[in-house]
């Protein structure tokens, strides 16, 4: 029998070559997700010609087998903060396996936990405790249970296009009815449209909301609340006895230029804060849900209920070695300035595109998250061509401008939301002026492409048009 110590001790385990199956099996990646995963998956990435083979990756950068470099402005949606395999995460991942901890035995309290529940919670001044989870959509199942268990209420409000996750709970407080559509019945919650406190304080008077959830900058869209909203509807939620949760999972740990994104309103307090994705590092998962003192006491009222609420996998240590290092990364290498001092950079550059670029409408957002908005052109040629888009599905000009970037610059982005005219930058916030240069080459090469009114660009417009109307 083999030794189970012989893994700590450097060894290779028998039985189990991990570098040898990938060189073995690595080429059938399209095909195995085609036949034992979701099969519209690999349809999708050949439709659009991203169907790329990666072969490894550093920072905000991909390498294919040919050894071509591919700047990364997605960060796997924000779940790459700190770029792909950040030296400090990496070693703390190490260093965490090396230790050969007594992990997840239930019946304990491990330090690590207690260490970034500490460490987030110097970030969150307001806020007491913190509840670990997976993911961030079981950080705001976490909040929708807190919530409605602490104030007694059963409805939650959202905000159109919100997305807040896809489990049934998260799911009940989603904005986009595609994703809903199916999954009924879902939790009495209800939307309002995003800055509208007439439409809050007309639900509130019910008495029946617990809470308003509501992310700072929407990630579909990249719509931002309106100046004030989040103060003024925190003042309306406590005057009804209801609580504010922000959802922070794409938008915190630095994203938009502060630690949170409400941090950029004066005097916003939330009740319950959201935080996942960058607080992985890129490796493993992790969420959390930081509150008030006084609610968790609420939810884990005696010792009856000490269980009431948990996570399998929630405050594993390899989760919270990685949470830590990333933490300390962003304090030690001033990840948040950066991200204040190139995404304004980046902004202001594209936004001075606005008047050049018939197609190009609006530039918004705040650090390094940015939409670029797209629109109907003034002139007649390039509105016709516009306008036969349109026809056949509203969102194909922002696919056809991220296929390009991809393509013929190897510049990776997504479009923002679907049926959306909007391309979201959410890069690893370590990028700096050499990456915004880049994309500001590529995407100024798209644009000519497009208001020149033919070449690939429109050949590949007129594919998209055949695959829209083809799946009416």
């Amino acid at each position: 029998m083999t030794d189970p110590r012989s893994s700590v001790n450097g060894s290779r385990p028998a039985g189990f070559d991990l570098t040898a199956l990938l060189a073995a099996r690595g080429a059938e990646r399209y095909a195995l997700h085609e036949r034992h995963l979701n099969p519209q998956l690999p349809r999708m990435l050949r439709t659009i010609g991203f169907d790329k083979v990666y072969q490894r990756a550093e920072g905000a950068y991909f390498w294919d087998a040919e050894g071509r470099d591919y700047l990364d402005m997605l960060a796997g949606f924000g779940v790459m903060g700190l770029g792909r395999h950040h030296p400090v995460v990496r070693q703390a991942l190490h260093d965490v396996l090396d230790a050969s901890l007594a992990d997840l035995t239930r019946f304990d309290c491990p330090p690590l936990p207690g260490l970034l529940a500490e460490k987030l919670l110097a970030h969150s001044p307001h806020l007491d405790r913190v509840f670990f989870g997976s993911s961030g959509t079981e950080a705001v199942e976490t909040a929708l249970k807190f919530a409605r268990y602490a104030t007694g209420r059963p409805r939650v409000l959202y905000c159109d296009h919100a997305f807040h996750g896809l489990t049934t709970g998260s799911l009940s407080v989603n904005g986009e009815s595609g994703f809903r559509e199916g999954f009924a019945p879902l939790l009495p919650d209800t939307p309002i449209a995003l800055g509208d406190l007439d439409a809050l304080e007309r639900e509130l008077r019910t008495g029946d909301v617990a809470a308003l959830i509501v992310e700072p900058i929407q990630g579909k869209g990249v719509h931002e609340c309106p100046p004030g909203f989040l103060h003024a509807a925190q003042e309306l939620l406590h005057r009804h006895r209801a609580l504010l949760i922000v959802d922070e999972v794409q938008t915190g740990l630095g994203r938009t230029g502060d630690f949170y994104a409400y941090q950029h309103e004066e005097g916003v307090e939330p009740d319950l804060v959201c935080v996942a994705k960058a607080l992985s590092g890129g490796y493993v998962p992790v969420g959390a849900t930081v509150g008030r003192d006084w609610i968790f006491k609420k939810v884990y009222s005696s010792m009856d209920r000490v269980l009431v609420h948990s996570a399998s996998f929630g405050s594993n240590a390899q989760a919270m070695a990685a949470g830590l290092a990333v933490l300390s990364v962003i304090e030690d290498e001033q990840i948040v300035a950066n991200a204040r001092a190139t995404g304004d950079l980046l902004r202001i550059r594209l936004a001075d595109l606005v008047d050049r670029y018939e197609f190009l409408h609006a530039v918004r957002g705040r650090g390094l998250m940015i939409g670029i908005e797209f629109g109907r052109p003034q002139s007649l040629a390039l509105r016709s061509r516009w306008t036969v888009l349109q026809a056949a599905r509203k969102g194909l000009f922002a696919q056809m401008v991220v296929v390009p970037l991809l393509e013929r610059h190897r510049i990776l982005t997504q479009v923002s939301g679907d049926r959306m005219e909007v391309i979201k930058l959410i890069p690893p916030l370590t990028i700096g002026e050499r990456e915004v240069d880049r994309f500001l080459a590529g995407f100024t090469a798209v644009m000519e492409d497009a208001h020149a009114g033919g070449g690939l660009m429109w050949d590949f417009g007129r594919t998209l048009v055949k695959q829209a109307v083809a799946n009416r």
